[in-house]
């Protein structure tokens, strides 16, 4: 493991909130996340994975509120996520499919239709993993009245996909 790669079981001693000086890059399961601006009160981190030339990114993202180096534990859980990272979309897309045949989503005759097709319609998965031990996949792409104009969030349980909710404005 390189040096500045973080391990899942680390065991940094900064604590959250100990004033610490935030890190520049997290390395995290071969993935490097750079400290963003973001308001005081909180700290993001935020990378994406190497995708061919003309493909559209995928991204990671880490935040830490209130502002503070991320925990042992939130470490380990994004360090799941990014290690697991095709495995997950493909939980939530597949999770995606079929709770929003519920009638609570609303969705059209012809967007449950397209349920069906082999390409989903969504797309440009984006982790982002919190603190307080939660996190999502959102898709930053939709083809979902519900989507519109910021995709679709997927939260998860560990790696169990537990909720589905558009973005639209309603």
């Amino acid at each position: 493991m390189p040096a500045d790669e973080v391990p899942p079981n680390d065991r940094d001693s900064e604590k959250p909130g100990s004033g610490a000086e935030l890190p520049a890059t997290l390395h995290i399961a071969g993935l490097a996340l750079s400290l963003v601006e973001s308001p005081p009160s909180l700290a993001c981190w935020s990378g994406g994975f190497p995708v061919p030339t003309g493909a559209d990114p995928v991204g990671v993202s880490l935040v830490i509120e209130p502002s503070a180096p991320p925990p042992p534990a939130t470490l380990r859980r994004a360090h799941d996520v990014v290690s697991r990272f095709d495995i997950l979309v493909a939980r939530a897309e597949e999770y995606c499919r079929t709770r929003l045949r519920e009638e609570q989503y609303g969705l059209t005759a012809e967007e449950l239709d397209r349920l069906d097709l082999p390409e989903p319609p969504w797309g440009l998965p984006e982790a982002t993993v919190w603190t307080d031990r939660s996190w999502m996949i959102r898709f930053a792409e939709s083809g979902l009245r519900m989507g519109d104009p910021y995709g679709i969030l997927v939260t998860f349980d560990g790696t169990r996909p537990v909720d589905v909710q558009g973005t639209d404005d309603e």
